[in-house]
């Protein structure tokens, strides 16, 4: 089957420019600029469908690269399966995911991602790829580490926060780095000091001090740089590169920056809430409703422009990715730390509305169309190892591709946009002046102007190589 997208403005990492896009069964066959006929004088009327981007942007589909669908986590599992949560990403105009792996203790590498496998099989509206979290690093662990690229898995996630639960020392996550060295993978980290942070907790608690509020005040930033710093040097020694998930700090993302000043392979990687919600906002919403806002790293305050910053390390690629760290989890749950902000479990449900929100950013003049289409599917692409088949529209390419409708209108709440499985929205009212228009998956329409129309099982496992960044 063929199909046009015809009159659009597509939009790349580089530029934009009116073009056709024509894709033949899953993939992308010719971008063709106006005037060019040398596929023909009308390919509308030989095409089997045609989608009519008049006026709208023709982008690549989204890439999130920091999801995790059906996790465990603090005594329950996160509330979107892989087909509740990969159907709202459709909807939100993300066509690939990267969930992660959990390796929990006790637990071998391996035996992880056989699961993770079983639970996306045959589940998954859009095609998946894996990140591998470390959370006991042993002998056997890393041994199996190194076998991982040959199953298409080139990153793994190690944390500094979580004592007991995924906490790693000092002397293990260098171990791992010096493996992700050899092997040419890409070490992901969760930087906060995670024991201080449980003393500060457990301070805070014995004062009466339980509210959800109390959450980000238990986790200062001073905490997320620090981990952040001493992450980044023990990368330098292992010569290793690293990649800083959700920074949520302007001192954090001061250290990626310093130490990609000095030429060492460090990215970093933030997330909407951190762009545009605070501690004060909605983590101090009044009585318990700051619970949905509980994540970690914690939302930071206003007061000290951490979100200016964060927005400026994107146009200065000091922050060369947008994810969600989707983990969504419904009020019931999140009230199992209705008396101990310890006990509310961490995470918010983010992945259908990333790519909206960070086109909110270019109407506000934040960020550029181009670097809108570079932080949420382009760079997520290069560096995982999906480009050239993913992120880009280009002949050969995975034919995943979103019309975005800059005159469309989309209003985000529980009775409008909001298809993940939850039953409270984190950006509830929130309004954007653009629409996510038609997506295609592979080549599939799995969202048009009457809604969702793909199916659970149209997704599939695209295995990562090298990232590019490291080449």
């Amino acid at each position: 089957m063929t199909t046009l997208i015809s009159g659009g403005t597509v939009v790349s990492a580089t530029g934009r420019a009116l073009c056709d896009v024509l894709i033949d069964g899953e993939t992308i066959a010719a971008i063709i600029r106006p005037g060019d006929t040398s596929l023909g004088s009308d390919l509308a009327a030989s095409a089997d469908k045609v989608i009519d981007a008049s006026g709208k942007y023709v982008i690549p589909g989204g890439i999130d690269a920091h999801t995790h669908m059906e996790m465990p986590f603090g005594g329950t599992v996160a509330a979107d399966t892989f087909e509740t949560g990969t159907r709202a990403a459709a909807w939100g105009g993300t066509t690939t995911i990267i969930d992660f792996v959990v390796q929990s203790k006790g637990s071998r590498v391996k035996e992880s991602l056989e699961e993770w496998h079983r639970k996306a099989e045959g589940e998954s509206a859009i095609d998946y790829a894996f990140h591998q979290i470390l959370g006991d690093i042993d002998g056997q662990s890393l041994a199996e580490l190194r076998s991982l690229p040959r199953e298409g898995v080139t990153s793994f996630k190690m944390f500094t926060a979580y004592p007991g639960v995924f906490y790693s020392t000092d002397d293990e996550i260098f171990k791992a780095m010096q493996i992700a060295a050899d092997e040419g993978m890409l070490p992901m980290m969760h930087a906060e000091n995670g024991p201080v942070i449980d003393v500060i907790a457990e301070q805070l608690v014995k004062e009466g001090k339980t509210s959800p509020y109390y959450h980000g005040v238990a986790r200062p930033w001073e905490m997320e740089e620090e981990a952040t710093h001493r992450a980044i040097m023990l990368s330098r020694v292992a010569h290793a590169p690293i990649y800083i998930v959700h920074i949520t700090a302007k001192q954090a993302m001061r250290q990626v920056q310093a130490a990609r000043d000095e030429g060492l392979n460090v990215f970093g990687e933030s997330c909407p809430q951190y762009l545009y919600q605070s501690l004060e906002d909605q983590l101090g919403a009044p009585g318990f409703e700051g619970a949905k806002y509980v994540c970690s790293p914690p939302l930071r305050s206003r007061k000290e422009a951490h979100q200016d910053d964060l927005w400026m390390a994107l146009r200065t690629n000091d922050i060369s990715v947008v994810a969600t760290d989707h983990c969504p989890f419904c009020m019931k749950q999140k009230q199992m730390g209705l008396n101990d902000f310890r006990k509310i479990p961490n995470g918010m449900a983010v992945v259908e509305h990333r790519m909206d929100l960070m086109y909110l950013g270019t109407l506000s003049g934040k960020i550029s169309l181009e670097r809108w289409v570079e932080v949420t599917s382009s760079t997520p692409a290069r560096m995982f190892g999906l480009y050239g088949k993913k992120g880009v529209l280009a002949p050969g390419a995975d034919a995943d591709v979103v019309v975005y409708d800059p005159a469309g209108h989309t209003k985000i709440g529980v009775g409008d946009t909001h298809h993940m499985n939850t039953d409270y929205s984190d950006f509830e009212g929130w309004e954007i002046d653009g629409h996510v228009d038609t997506v295609l998956s592979r080549g599939k329409v799995v969202v048009d102007q009457t809604g969702y129309v793909g199916r659970k099982s149209d997704g599939r496992f695209v295995p990562c190589s090298q990232s590019q960044y490291l080449l």
